[in-house]
């Protein structure tokens, strides 16, 4: 079961992707964001540095963007010439069945044998501008749609490997090849299988849409200049992952709503009545739990069930991840099932980080030690399949005789950081503090620990007053909620002397507590 909550603001949107209730993917779309990967423009070849064999190419940014040999694309110069032609008026339609194609350029070629400098050129974003560095380009155009891919000067048709049905992969290549253009190649994606003809032609006759809509902007258009932008990051992760899982779409916006309504009955009309308008005193992600989760998915650490944990540190060259048992309770007849247990269950969890932070580059997992060669394998297969719903693309290696699992993971957007800090209330803001909200859940996992597995009574919380009040004031408090839960009543008391962060459980007898 997924949903998708859709939260807007002045600033652009923020969309949570939610599997059973738990947060997976964040997006965080500014609605001043340019140079977003699938946007093409029309640039202008600036700087040929034939030591990278790439060129810098001016497509409005304050840096240039990089173009290398290997993005070029085989049919690039094909593109050169139709570009050329359709600025200078020659080419005078959109099609290309009479336009001549020219030879492919060599894997192995240099640069400054198809660009030349101050050349017009047209590019797309495949990786969006990341700290100092301008975007990332190809002149290896694609058009995606719901169920294809359009590629112009390829006649090519492929079908996602993912389609493992043999009989399956060659219906689709055949109706591709009696629906699609001359001079146009198609890859189908996964979610095309089981499609009729009728859906695929729909989907292509959009692609080819767009298509025309570039030609008809080449023609009086002038370097740097954008030809084409990709869909808005709402639509374009629904274009992506809408399925048959998907039971909510929820917006806080009529302007919103509107907009994702006029889509889905575009590419799946049968899936406008999940959209919903959320309405209501609280925020949308207040309301879904949402912002809870942000607060305790982002921070150094991540906790998990039973007292293991997660220590996620960012270096410049790689990132590192440390799993940590914590005071998990040792319940496995060995240690090495225990090990095994706290691996499994920290793999999930790094999958979900992976995807949640959108961590690109390389990703150093430091599992618990694993003696046999069997468990070592088990948790290098539940790795995979618990990635195996990341769309980025990515590369797990087996574990090292240390116990490390290297994964390298490419990244095309800013990486996604929360800040999980609050200004002190105790030095005037002049430090900073974890989010009081994950003290809290650690104070309610010391508390779940104390009443249940060690059925204490008389239970008393001593914290700082400000906590203390978030514990126990309101009609429906967190002790009126433990008292519901344990049908024990927990007493709060408040401590002057405590920092902040202080806090400590005290039994019937007032000795404290060590859990």
């Amino acid at each position: 079961m997924n949903e998708l909550i859709i939260k807007s603001s002045d600033k652009g949107v923020v969309i949570a992707l939610l599997h059973e209730g738990k947060l997976i993917e964040l997006h965080n779309e500014k609605s001043d964001n340019s140079f977003a990967v699938g946007d093409i423009y029309l640039g202008k070849a600036r700087k040929i540095v034939p030591g990278l064999n790439a060129s810098f190419v001016d497509v409005g940014y304050e840096k240039d963007g990089f173009l290398h040999y290997q993005d070029l694309g085989p049919q690039v110069r094909s593109l050169n010439k139709y570009v050329r032609q359709t600025i200078s008026g020659r080419q005078n339609k959109w099609s290309l069945t009479d336009f001549t194609l020219e030879k492919d350029i060599p894997k192995a070629g240099i640069i400054d044998s198809v660009l030349t400098s101050k050349q017009n050129v047209l590019v797309q974003v495949t990786k969006e501008p990341i700290s100092t560095k301008g975007p990332r380009i190809s002149s290896e155009l694609s058009i995606a749609g719901r169920f294809l891919v359009l590629v112009p000067f390829s006649d090519r048709v492929s079908v996602s490997q993912k389609i493992k049905d043999p009989a399956e992969k060659e219906r689709l290549k055949r109706l591709i090849l009696s629906i699609k253009p001359k001079g146009f190649g198609v890859i189908v994606r996964t979610v095309a299988q089981g499609k009729k003809v009728a859906e695929l032609d729909s989907d292509l006759t959009n692609m080819l849409t767009k298509w025309k809509m570039i030609y008809k902007k080449l023609q009086k258009a002038k370097a740097p200049e954008k030809i084409l932008g990709e869909l808005s990051r709402v639509s374009a992760i629904l274009r992506d992952i809408l399925n048959d899982s998907f039971n909510s779409i929820i917006v806080d916006n009529q302007v919103l709503y509107d907009e994702v309504a006029r889509y889905l009955q575009t590419i799946a009309p049968d899936k406008e009545k999940i959209l919903k308008l959320h309405k209501g005193a609280d925020t949308i992600f207040e309301h879904y739990n949402i912002e809870r989760q942000i607060k305790s998915s982002f921070g150094r650490s991540v906790s998990m069930k039973k007292g293991a944990y997660l220590i996620i540190e960012h270096t410049e060259a790689l990132h590192v991840i440390d799993v940590n048992s914590g005071t998990r309770t040792n319940n496995s007849d060995s240690q090495e099932a225990n090990a095994l247990e706290v691996n499994l269950a920290s793999a999930q969890e790094v999958a979900r980080q992976l995807r949640l932070r959108d961590m690109g580059g390389i990703i150093v997992v430091d599992f618990i030690d694993l003696h046999t060669a069997e468990n070592r394998k088990k948790l290098f297969e539940a790795l995979k399949e618990f990635m195996k719903d990341d769309r980025a693309k990515h590369k797990i290696l087996p574990p090292s005789r240390f116990g490390l699992i290297e994964i390298t993971r490419q990244r095309v957007r800013p990486e996604m950081n929360i800040k999980t800090v609050e200004n002190c209330p105790a030095c005037d803001g002049k430090g900073k503090v974890e989010a009081t909200v994950l003290i809290v859940d650690e104070i309610e996992d010391k508390l779940n620990h104390a009443l249940t597995v060690d059925n204490l009574k008389g239970l008393t919380i001593c914290a700082h007053p400000f906590i203390a009040a978030y514990l126990s004031k309101g009609l429906f408090s967190k002790r009126v909620k433990w008292f519901f839960k344990y049908k024990k009543w927990v007493k709060i008391r408040p401590v002057y002397a405590y920092h902040i962060l202080q806090y400590a459980l005290f039994d019937k007898n007032d000795d404290e507590l060590s859990l």
